[in-house]
């Protein structure tokens, strides 16, 4: 007997609410979607973030509709240049420039900023009418037959399926006792915005210093979000200087082929780690995004790893609806997390692998990386495999991440 019950999403940031526009535009009105986060109440958002959306997960923003409300905000990535180099070296030669389509006239990756794509999707969400609810997932009891869910305001929903997408320190992961396996790094990523006298005319710069990657990634107007990667004590040093020492510090590494640069906001520091779920799914529900794994940001895939599993989620159980099969049953799931826990691994390899080649300061590994990186630079086959694999378009795409409707 199938169960066609609702579905509720734990956390309304991107995954979450992606998660719930494409379920609505593929199960319909009839199968109610419930997405219950606190944070629903501070609206408009105040994320100062920007993330890099690569094609695959541009194609799905596009998909459930909400891609055409940041089109005009989105900064396409046009070419990106790679340098290898120590912090006082007086040039940085470039090892590796990737051109920026993976299609003719589709790029490989937008920047947007966060509170934008957020604040667009929980208008797209309540205009598909989906139940937004400004509160938590308190607690939940599963059932062969299903699944009930109790809210933080009170309220019990009898559902088919509840997801986890409320991030790194997930209670509903821990509530359902999947552990973890990764480590910290004695590395911290600096956040900021900046503003600079010269366009950037869409190119991304890629840094590699001992301490970890530099990435200037632009934004709309003469503008760039920073992602700079120091050793954790060393980080916190540099967000607690005055205004003027950390412009110091910023055009050391920024440099001055963008003429003057001025931080725009208050730089932030984030603690990196790494950690993959020991499991993505148990009784009745599932774990996608952060709730799932964390990964170093040296590679840019974080989010876009996360718009992956809401993508190969949606289809699972877009696919089961449609075969009346029970919509949180255990094979459903597993095919989720078949088709998604590999992937993560060895994405999770990749960058763990990248890190340790790129952010330390061996003479060796530095000539080794670098010969390689012209090797690619020299190879236009490689580097089109390296940008379509970037762009996430590579291996066993969902329908969703191709641009096809469920």
């Amino acid at each position: 007997m199938s169960v066609q019950g609702s579905i509720v999403i734990g956390g309304g940031a991107f995954a979450g609410l992606a998660l719930a526009l494409a379920l609505r535009q593929g199960l319909g009105p009839e199968i109610p979607v419930i997405v219950a986060d606190p944070a629903l109440s501070t609206r408009p958002s105040r994320d100062p973030r920007a993330t890099a959306i690569v094609a695959a997960c541009r194609r799905l923003f596009e998909v459930i509709g909400a891609w055409e409300d940041v089109r005009g905000e989105a900064q396409p990535i046009l070419d990106m240049v790679v340098t290898d180099s120590r912090l006082e070296d007086a040039t940085r030669p470039v090892f590796l420039n990737f051109a920026g389509d993976v299609a003719p006239g589709e790029p490989f990756a937008h920047m947007v900023e966060n509170r934008r794509l957020i604040d667009a999707l929980v208008v797209r969400a309540e205009a598909a009418g989906i139940d937004l609810r400004a509160t938590t997932v308190a607690s939940y009891d599963a059932r062969a037959e299903g699944i009930d869910v109790m809210l933080g305001d009170g309220s019990v929903i009898a559902a088919s399926l509840l997801v986890a997408a409320d991030g790194a320190r997930s209670k509903l992961r821990e509530r359902a006792g999947i552990a973890t396996h990764g480590w910290e790094y004695d590395q911290s990523g600096i956040v900021v915005t900046v503003g600079h006298e010269r366009d950037h005319e869409g190119r991304a710069e890629e840094h590699f210093l001992p301490a970890g990657p530099f990435a200037i990634l632009p934004l709309t107007g003469k503008r760039s979000s920073l992602v700079w990667t120091e050793r954790r004590a060393e980080a916190a040093r540099i967000v607690a200087l005055s205004d003027e020492e950390f412009h110091a510090e910023l055009e050391q590494r920024f440099g001055l082929h963008l003429g003057e640069v001025k931080a725009l906001d208050k730089p932030r520091a984030f603690p990196l780690s790494y950690f993959v779920a020991r499991s993505f799914i148990a009784d009745r529900l599932a774990l996608v995004g952060d709730s799932a794994h964390v990964i170093h940001p040296i590679a840019g895939q974080g989010l876009n790893m996360g718009l992956k599993d809401v993508a190969a989620l949606a289809e699972v159980v877009v696919d089961a609806a449609r075969l009346g099969m029970d919509l949180g049953g255990a094979d459903v799931l597993e095919r989720y997390q078949r088709w998604r826990r590999f992937d993560t691994m060895a994405m999770g390899v990749a960058t763990n692998s990248l890190n340790f080649l790129f952010s330390n300061q061996s003479t060796l590994l530095r000539t080794v990386r670098d010969i390689g990186l012209g090797l690619v630079d020299r190879a236009p086959p490689l580097k089109n495999l390296f940008i379509r694999q970037a762009a996430g378009l590579t291996g066993e795409v969902p329908r969703l991440l191709k641009g096809e409707a469920l």
